[in-house]
């Protein structure tokens, strides 16, 4: 078989003057497959691109016929070059007409050539096009063949993301620009429109050919070096990658860091003529590619770790360091793969519209600061990184959870009317803000707010909210550097006091562990961290850290009342040893001459299912009891809520679930015990209204959630409501849940829900 003529290296340098040289996109491309030919001996060479509708068209080519450009599409999974687009790897066949993927298309008049040799035009592991050469003689294309053509497509790639190419085709734009719609999971209500900013943007390689080999070889050589010290460096201290990685993310990358075959590829892609930093981005998208089509989820995790790693030796190649947070466009929208509340707390929240994340659940971190703060946020969207650049029109729909990208205008003009009615039907809750929470029977509803942050209670005022029914203390933990001293804690106790004024405040002890880690504190392996070591466990086995929070809410709340709620309380004795060390906390204050708290009661959250049967005996120790209903209805179909695949499999109207509810509400009054709801379905207008029928009066909620439920008690019965109740779940005996009667009577009656 002859030699290419010059090789790779020679074929880069002239598809840079071609790159270069003032002509129409479709000359440009045109100039460009002429050149690819003849630099791998093929009598064909063409490029086809994938469009928005997902079909492959026929842009460009030498040696088929030319009149079939732009004519000739498949479908994405058709033929050859469908079957490269799909799996994203590359496919050398010497008799291609023999191949059962063979799809033949007369109007290029390709009958007559045989070999076959077709790589993915891959951008961030995205497939863009395919670009194939083929010739008449059954021939063998080699190794360093497939490579140079691999090399190649890259520069194409970066030609189609550019966009150039988007008018030389009637229709469908190519599939680098077109609209890309994802569902994903709601993490905080809200629509967002505007512009995506990239959390940890994408190093942009603007140098794809090389000037001088050798000295690319030398820049990714000590690139290389430098990146693997700092690795070690990182491990040696025990430092986390980022904001409390785990010491084995940090070993894993530096074991990919000496990964022979991926230092080899590197190195092979300068040697065909690429830069150092388009070498990295080259065999990354490669691996991209690959591992986004694997079904192991453990290889798809490992993808995270090579991406961190290719983008530390990018960065460290075009001598760029990590930053975020810095000169935040307006109508911004922060796309990331994961990140915590610290980092978002960073950004002007003046300026972000949103939040989409490939990671996170609905009660993560950064979730719960997202509803706190009132930007949308949706996670668990695939690639998200990758699907989007920086400055691309999109959209975050929270309460659906669907993001789209690029929007076409129809679909923009949709979302825009939406913000709007949401903006209209705001404007009615904002009217009902001073309007006491009475149903039409004459039944007062309590409606508190959920917090965690001083941000949080500005809507205090804006909602008309009665006080905060749920302050959680984690998250200053959670967003600091180190434990917060008791100083520190006092101080921001003192700052909640001074701004809910005279409205009750419930604050709960520090909930950690399960999924709420603290970055500086050791990762604990469990089997199942949700049932762990979490929450008031940690605290009655670490009493130094309970008793520094508990002497610190007592200071703050010198002489006036206060409310101390324990979380995952699953047995009465544990509620009373943490009750003995508030008295000890209490009487040490007192000795010490410190104010004490004008009134003091001590809560326990029902939010595991043990509970239930000591339902009567928690209710006479407590003084309140407030329903986490997000743990108690997870651990009591034995569901995690995180888990897609079975977070939907109960209802919480089903008749399990209600006579949970009725049990706690029934005893609870039995023995002169409040008790309220603080989970997420007291923020749902349908749901609210099942609990007030079980005798439910007070409700904790997300800011957003205030108006619309207060909207529905304003229009409900709630004798009505409890006689339908009871009815249904006399009624109901295999599961079924009362939602359908329900809403029939929300309809029925002009309820809103």
């Amino acid at each position: 078989m002859p030699a290419a003529p010059g090789g790779p290296r020679l074929l880069l340098r002239r598809l840079r003057e071609a790159m270069a040289e003032p002509v129409s996109p479709q000359q440009r491309l045109d100039r460009i497959v002429v050149l690819i030919a003849a630099n791998v001996i093929a009598e064909v060479c063409s490029v086809y691109v994938v469009r928005d509708d997902n079909t492959l068209e026929l842009f460009a080519t030498e040696g088929l016929n030319r009149d079939a450009v732009h004519i000739t599409r498949m479908r994405a999974d058709e033929g050859l070059v469908g079957l490269i687009a799909k799996t994203a790897e590359p496919l050398a066949l010497s008799d291609a007409q023999s191949h059962p993927s063979f799809s033949y298309r007369p109007e290029t008049g390709e009958e007559i050539y045989h070999a076959f040799l077709g790589v993915p035009l891959l951008r961030a592991g995205n497939t863009l096009g395919v670009l194939v050469v083929q010739n008449k003689t059954y021939r063998v294309y080699s190794e360093e063949e497939i490579e140079a053509l691999q090399t190649t497509a890259m520069v194409l790639a970066e030609l189609i993301a550019s966009g150039e190419l988007q008018a030389l085709s009637p229709g469908a734009g190519t599939a680098a620009r077109r609209p890309v719609s994802q569902r994903g999971v709601a993490l905080a209500d809200g629509i967002g429109l505007g512009h995506v900013v990239l959390h940890e943007p994408r190093i942009v390689v603007k140098t794809l050919i090389a000037e001088n080999v050798e000295r690319e070889m030398e820049r990714l050589e000590a690139a290389i070096e430098d990146v693997r010290s700092a690795i070690d460096e990182l491990v040696e201290r025990g430092d986390g990658i980022g904001s409390g990685e785990s010491r084995e993310i940090l070993e894993t990358v530096r074991m990919f860091a000496h990964d022979k075959g991926w230092l080899r590829r590197m190195r092979e892609a300068v040697q065909s003529g690429l830069t150092a930093e388009a070498a990295v981005e080259r065999v990354q998208s490669d691996n991209r590619a690959r591992m986004l089509r694997q079904s192991d989820p453990y290889l798809r995790d490992r993808l995270h770790d090579l991406d961190d790693l290719a983008n530390r030796l990018l960065r460290r190649l075009v001598g760029q360091e990590s930053q975020n947070g810095d000169g935040l466009p307006e109508n911004a929208i922060l796309v990331a793969r994961s990140m915590g509340p610290a980092a978002l707390l960073d950004y002007d929240r003046a300026r972000l519209r949103g939040v989409v994340l490939e990671e996170g659940g609905p009660t993560s971190h950064i979730a719960i600061v997202a509803r706190a703060l009132g930007i949308p946020a949706v996670g668990e969207i695939a690639n998200a990184t990758s699907l989007c650049d920086s400055g691309d029109a999109i959209i975050v729909d929270g309460l659906s959870g669907e993001v789209q990208i690029r929007p076409t205008p129809e679909v923009e003009a949709s979302y825009a009317e939406m913000v709007r009615l949401r903006a209209r039907r705001q404007e009615q809750y904002r009217a009902l803000r001073d309007v006491p929470a009475v149903t039409r029977d004459g039944v007062k509803i309590g409606l508190h707010l959920n917090a965690g942050l001083l941000v949080d209670l500005t809507h205090l005022h804006e909602t008309g909210a009665e006080g905060v029914g749920l302050f959680r203390t984690e998250l200053q933990f959670m967003i600091a550097e180190r434990m917060p001293s008791a100083a520190e804690q006092q101080t921001l106790y003192e700052a909640v006091y001074s701004a809910t004024g005279d409205l009750p405040v419930t604050i709960r002890t520090l909930d950690i562990g399960g999924d709420k880690i603290l970055p500086y504190m050791p990762a604990l392996e469990e089997e199942n961290p949700a049932l762990g070591w979490r929450a008031i466990r940690i605290g009655l086995d670490r009493p130094a850290l309970l008793r520094v929070q508990l002497r610190a809410l007592l200071k703050a709340a010198a002489g006036r009342p206060i409310k101390i709620m324990f979380p995952m309380v699953a047995t009465v004795e544990e509620f009373i040893r943490a009750r003995d060390i508030v008295d000890r906390e209490k009487a040490h204050l007192r000795r010490h001459g410190y104010a004490l708290p004008s009134d003091c009661r001590l809560g326990a959250m029902v939010e595991v299912p043990s509970l239930l049967f000591q339902i009567d005996e928690i209710a006479r120790e407590a003084d309140f009891l407030s329903v986490g209903s997000n743990d108690l209805m997870q651990f009591l179909f034995a569901v995690d809520r995180e888990n897609r695949r079975v977070a939907n499999r109960f209802d919480p109207l089903c008749g399990a679930a209600m006579r949970a509810f009725r049990l706690i509400a029934e005893r609870s009054a039995a023995q002169g015990c409040p008790a309220t709801v603080c989970g997420e379905i007291g923020g749902r207008p349908l749901e609210a209204l099942a609990l007030i029928g079980l005798g439910f009066r007070d409700f904790s909620m997300s800011p957003a959630s205030i108006g619309p439920v207060k909207a529905m008690v304003l229009s409900a019965d709630a004798a009505e409501v409890a006689a339908l109740i009871q009815s249904e779940l006399t009624r109901v005996t295999d599961g079924a849940s009362v939602r359908p009667a329900l809403a029939a009577y929300a309809k029925a009656n002009g309820v809103p829900i």
